[in-house]
């Protein structure tokens, strides 16, 4: 007789103890641990039959067709090029953000190019489902809509129908009976997710799968979760905002880091295929002292960018520092160099960075566009309005050199900007018109240059 005993396993990473711990020895997360049931003893299933035996690498033959276009660029872009068949593809984000909608989009594209879609709904009824793809304009015959949490019985209706692409919605609310746990415990999301990519790569079926994110906006349930999958996409952007970034932050089959933004509207996700000139319309009409334009690179794509920074005299002893979509400890370098480097003492004034259009900039190529915006502030100047900025600054005061510094030349320069301020370090080996390149060695030359005019 099998049997059973209790374990407590931490809601965030996985690790496993006899007994409740307040704080987890492994990732530190306080609160986390869940009590689960655990079967020992379990009875010996059956040896699976070996239906693909080793093969040499020159024996493998590769199908033309082994990516799926959506018809939807944008996604696209993030997935790589379209969805590889026989794929695990992750998507993640807040409630709200537009997990469902999405994918609910891309099945109807899909399915007029007469690929069959199963969409396994393990939150909504079948007719929420049918209520939200009308509002969107969703019509297809080969949409499959199955209100099912149980493992087994979508595991048996996926090798009934060999559908072309399986959407799971969500593997929080998915559970299997195998495990004597609740739905969203780790056990669960750990195996089911297991049992998904066994299907997925046995019958070459490519399957998505939408997870939630704790508070913190990781993605919830155990770290195993991404190294399991081909490809995880993460949503971002602020929900009373309309603009949405698709964010693929691991890919197999593609680029990391690439991007695609949408905008949200009553018709569901619209592209924005010129997002930069969107991130810019409001721009020239708007000028004002603090605000700079930059050139981020996400992925494969350059984006034009507002920085707008404000600083102020503060009554209370302790400045604040703010940072909306940059780095607060990248801010807080810039801070220390302008200081140090140009004798800009702000250790009595509140400074807020903002990033418009709710994008997070990772990369240090925007360093210069925010030292500028903040130095525009203090002095109470306007920036020209015609000239981006790109460039890093190191600890000395040297503008340092960015990558893929000619694409973001050609896209400042079809956005109709005539200045672009650029590190001495970088050489562009192509000629571009139309555009005047402006190169500086030190963060003073470039304070120089951009208030020149």
């Amino acid at each position: 007789m099998a049997k059973v005993k209790s374990k407590y396993v931490c809601q965030n990473c996985g690790y496993e103890s006899a007994g409740y711990l307040g704080k987890c020895p492994d990732c530190g997360a306080w609160s986390s641990f869940t009590e689960e049931v655990s079967v020992t003893d379990k009875p010996i299933t059956e040896v699976l039959p070996d239906k693909k035996p080793p093969m040499k690498l020159s024996e493998i033959e590769m199908n033309t067709e082994i990516r799926t276009k959506t018809n939807i660029s944008e996604f696209d872009r993030v997935l790589g090029g379209g969805i590889v068949q026989g794929s695990l593809v992750l998507i993640a984000g807040d409630p709200g953000i537009g997990k469902s909608t999405i994918l609910l989009q891309v099945s109807g594209k899909l399915c007029k190019e007469g690929k069959k879609i199963l969409y396994v709904s393990a939150e909504e009824s079948a007719s929420q489902i049918k209520l939200r793809a009308e509002r969107l304009g969703v019509k297809a015959d080969n949409l499959y809509i199955y209100p099912q949490t149980n493992f087994e019985l979508i595991k048996k209706h996926i090798e009934e129908m060999q559908p072309d692409l399986v959407i799971v919605d969500s593997i929080q609310a998915i559970y299997t009976n195998m495990i004597q746990s609740s739905a969203g415990s780790v056990s669960q999301i750990r195996e089911c997710c297991n049992f998904l990519m066994g299907i997925s790569k046995t019958n070459n079926i490519s399957i998505i799968v939408i997870g939630h994110v704790t508070k913190e906006g990781n993605i919830a349930g155990p770290k195993v979760l991404e190294h399991m999958v081909d490809t995880v996409i993460q949503f971002e952007g602020d929900k009373c905002n309309s603009y949405r970034i698709l964010r693929s932050i691991k890919n197999r089959f593609g680029n990391t880091s690439e991007v695609g933004i949408f905008e949200m509207g009553a018709n569901g996700l619209t592209e924005i295929i010129n997002p930069s000139q969107a991130f810019l319309k409001e721009y020239k009409s708007t000028q004002t002292p603090g605000s700079t334009i930059i050139v981020t690179n996400e992925g494969t794509r350059p984006l034009l960018v507002e920085i707008q920074a404000l600083v102020g005299t503060t009554p209370y002893p302790t400045p604040r520092r703010v940072a909306n979509g940059v780095d607060l400890s990248r801010i807080l370098q810039i801070l220390a160099v302008l200081e140090k480097r140009i004798g800009l003492n702000l250790s009595k004034q509140d400074v807020y960075v903002n990033v418009i259009g709710g994008i997070d900039i990772n990369e240090p190529a925007a360093d210069l566009g925010i030292a500028l915006a903040i130095i525009t502030c203090v002095r109470d100047v306007v920036a020209d309005y015609q000239t981006a900025i790109v460039g890093e600054i190191g600890l000395s005061g040297e503008i340092r050199g960015v990558s893929h510094i000619e694409k973001r030349i050609i896209e400042a320069q079809k956005l109709g900007f005539k200045k672009i301020i650029i590190p001495d370090s970088n050489e562009v080996s192509t000629e571009i018109k139309g555009i005047e390149i402006i190169k500086v060695k030190k963060i003073i030359e470039a304070i120089t240059k951009a208030l020149s005019n």
